[in-house]
């Protein structure tokens, strides 16, 4: 199992809600919506990509690149639950 980062422990002996764990799963999920809202970044035709005008490959590849965000988003969730779930002894389970 591969080590699990210490997770520091709120005064009244619970778990913070915000680790840097979940603000990397909350930044993975953020990202492809903030690339697809900021329009003007990506209206335009040049550069063309195998004759594929710039605005539809761009999109395309946030289709590809948003998949892959996911599933990293999804195995830190996991490893996170994992580790609180082994912290509080597998009550949960």
């Amino acid at each position: 199992m591969p080590d699990v980062p210490e997770v520091p422990v709120a005064p009244e002996g619970r778990e913070p809600a915000v680790t840097p764990v979940r603000v990397v799963v909350a930044l993975c999920l953020a990202a492809p919506f903030v690339a697809m809202l900021w329009v003007s970044s990506y209206a335009k035709a040049d550069p063309a990509f195998i004759g594929i005008p710039f605005f539809y490959w761009y999109q395309m590849l946030w289709v590809l690149i948003s998949t892959a965000l996911t599933m990293v988003a999804y195995r830190l969730w996991q490893r996170d639950q994992r580790a609180r779930t082994a912290r509080r002894g597998g009550a949960d389970r």
